[in-house]
């Protein structure tokens, strides 16, 4: 697909520390929605769908690995792609599981997932992706010290360990993909490569999924969610009794004006796959030769909606 700019790292209104809590929350909840949305005739299947299936077709085994989403926000997509990959699993295995980090965690909205589904854990703690503590990786390298399933290390509701035998003192090892869903576009390229360099030393593979481009299609599916908020608020709005969203939607706009305007600065910070290949071969990480970089677009809304993805692994682990 042909970019019509070069990368452009403006800021964006929901990053920002000034922007009220409970309109930020709304409109991560949207973002949300849109990665679970499977709307007839115009989409053959979620966002949060195509990824699951992406994941499934390049990594050689799923059933080795755990995955941690470093920036997981109010939940994101996580959530539904973990249904979807653990959907037509034999019951007799355990699930494959998922851990949600963030640097500032949302604590409330994580319980509500990890109540839902066994699968799904959280950490309590803020947890920072440019040095990812041991104490996150060692739930996946079967340390004996991640046998507990709550404790200080602030990790709740992982299932794996509430299954053990009472004589298992050690969870089954798996590789570690970390998950960067709609979220590495917030970094400009120093704390990027910060990212990357300890991705490198500390997991097997790694993969970077965005609803954004910097594309032609990209900017009009904007305008399209944009004019979709309102015919979806009053429902949405009625049925979680949010008179909130109703009000800053249809009354004093903001969560659309919002949602679009930092739409289209995700969509000039998207980086492409040899764009953040080309971070990788400079991070400063040692063995970076050592990992295969992959990466496309598909449609996932007709006829302007595309997932961009980035699926990156060690060739040790792919083979």
């Amino acid at each position: 697909m042909t970019r019509l700019f070069p990368r452009i790292h403006a800021f964006e209104i929901d990053d920002q520390p000034w922007f009220p809590p409970f309109l930020r929350q709304r409109v991560q909840t949207v973002l949300r929605l849109t990665w679970e949305a499977s709307i007839p005739i115009l989409q053959s299947s979620s966002p949060a769908e195509r990824v699951a299936r992406l994941l499934g077709e390049h990594l050689d085994s799923i059933d080795d690995y755990g995955f941690i989403d470093f920036c997981a926000g109010a939940g994101g997509p996580t959530p539904a792609i973990e249904r979807h990959v653990n959907a037509n699993r034999d019951p007799t295995k355990p699930g494959i599981p998922f851990i949600m980090t963030d640097i500032y965690p949302h604590v409330k909205s994580w319980e509500r997932d990890a109540a839902r589904s066994p699968n799904i854990s959280y950490v309590t703690k803020p947890v920072d992706a440019t040095a990812a503590p041991d104490f996150l990786l060692d739930r996946f390298r079967g340390s004996k010290d991640s046998s507990s399933s709550t404790g200080g290390d602030g990790i709740v509701s992982y299932a794996e360990m509430a299954t053990m035998k009472e004589t298992d003192h050690v969870i089954k090892p798996r590789k570690i993909f970390r998950l960067f869903n709609l979220a590495f576009h917030h970094f400009d390229d120093p704390l990027a490569k910060s990212i990357l360099a300890d991705t490198v030393k500390t997991s097997d593979a790694f993969g970077i999924f965005e609803l954004q481009q910097r594309t032609f299609s990209s900017f009009m599916m904007l305008n399209i969610l944009y004019l979709s908020i309102f015919v979806v608020a009053p429902f949405y709005a009625l049925m979680n009794l949010d008179l909130v969203a109703f009000v800053f939607t249809w009354f004093l706009p903001i969560i659309p004006v919002v949602i679009t305007f930092d739409g289209y600065i995700s969509s000039l910070r998207t980086r492409t796959p040899d764009e953040v290949e080309a971070l990788l071969r400079t991070c400063g990480a040692g063995n970076v030769e050592d990992w295969e970089i992959r990466g496309g677009t598909e449609r996932h809304f007709w006829p302007f909606g595309y997932l961009e993805w980035i699926i990156c692994t060690k060739k040790s682990s792919a083979s």
